[in-house]
């Protein structure tokens, strides 16, 4: 018994001495649970919409401050003319834009009845129905307040519109989010887990004593990867278009530009786990969890950015799936060019240039 209860304390003292030990028994719980908690939420913060008035009357401007004095909508931008409504959702500057349409006082005092158009931006359909609501349920309460005071009843007709996925299809919110979390699980998690077999079987140091110089054996080791995952990347997006009807209006050949420039940043990403992992099993444990966690919860791919804390809204910043899935969505589905998508562009550039150069940094140290 007393072998036996040393060999207890024993283990106990392996597993504290053990940090990764720790982190996985302790750390990852902790973390899933709080932003599980924090994430996966149905309430709507500060959701950012434009506001078309073309009445400007006492009443459509009560309307407006009652629905932007609420914590579930901010004002960003006051339209001239329904030319606007495109370009605004395109730039993604906003969720959903409100029409007033001429004569809303007038009409709601002398007929009893006026009409409100909102149009959402659904390519994100479960938020935009729910942004629909919430929005109607504002102006419901805001003509049952009216009505108590009014000797007849008067009614605000809203009719609702779907900018880009009339028919409110998921898939069309599915398949760039999947497309980006298969393409950074498979592109990372091979290469992290290739090159790190190479360390434990011995034969990277075969290759140190070569001729080939560290950025070249990197290079080596990752140009098969891209061609592979590039070959996901054309095969995920042909399922979209034939098997569900996803449409692509946009250039095809930008969002196949585009995939590329995300597998080599994927790629890097791996490569750098790869120089701090010493195991197989270590680069997997950190694949998942810095990966495939964050590309679901934090990237918008299911639940809005807006909706989280301030905190983890730093660090949906900092996940390159977000930018990614930006870039899909507006060239399958809202058709725009790189002029409108430059800037997410430009952020998957610098990220995979940074994670490169600390690759070949970290690879040197390590293995030199």
């Amino acid at each position: 018994m007393n072998r036996f209860k040393s060999f207890v304390i024993k283990e106990f003292y392996h597993i504290f001495r053990d940090r990764r030990s720790l982190i996985v028994l302790f750390g990852i719980p902790i973390a899933q649970v709080l932003l599980f908690g924090f994430v996966i939420t149905n309430d709507i913060r500060n959701a950012k919409i434009a506001v078309l008035d073309y009445s400007k009357d006492d009443i459509s401007r009560e309307i407006t401050n009652k629905i932007v004095s609420s914590q579930y909508f901010s004002l960003a931008e006051t339209l001239n003319n329904d030319k606007d409504i495109e370009g605004i959702f395109k730039k993604g500057r906003v969720k959903m834009v409100l029409v007033f349409e001429n004569n809303f006082a007038h009409d709601l005092e002398n007929t009893g009845k006026a009409n409100i158009q909102i149009i959402a931006d659904a390519t994100d359909p479960n938020l935009a129905n729910l942004l629909v609501s919430y929005l109607s349920a504002i102006i419901m309460n805001y003509t049952l307040d009216m009505n108590r005071l009014a000797v007849v009843p008067m009614q605000i007709n809203m009719e609702s519109r779907m900018f880009y996925n009339p028919e409110l299809k998921s898939v069309y919110m599915f398949v760039p989010g999947v497309m980006a979390m298969i393409l950074m699980l498979i592109s990372a998690f091979m290469t992290s887990i290739t090159i790190t077999r190479e360390k434990e079987s011995g034969t990277m140091e075969i290759l140190l004593v070569s001729p080939l110089r560290p950025s070249q054996i990197i290079i080596g080791k990752v140009v098969p990867y891209v061609l592979l995952s590039f070959s996901s990347a054309v095969m995920i997006i042909l399922l979209g278009i034939f098997v569900f009807g996803m449409p692509v209006e946009g250039n095809f050949i930008l969002l196949l530009a585009e995939s590329l420039l995300f597998i080599i940043l994927a790629l890097s990403l791996g490569i750098l786990i790869s120089t701090i992992a010493n195991s197989q099993q270590t680069a997997m444990l950190m694949s998942m969890v810095a990966l495939m966690l964050p590309t679901i919860l934090l990237s918008g791919f299911v639940f809005p950015i807006e909706n989280m804390p301030f905190i983890l809204q730093l660090l949906a910043h900092i996940m390159p799936p977000k930018y990614f899935i930006i870039i899909v969505k507006n060239i399958m589905l809202k058709g725009t060019g790189f002029s409108y998508v430059w800037k997410e562009t430009l952020v998957l550039i610098f990220m995979t240039f940074f994670f490169i150069m600390l690759s070949i940094k970290k690879f040197k140290v390590r293995l030199e």
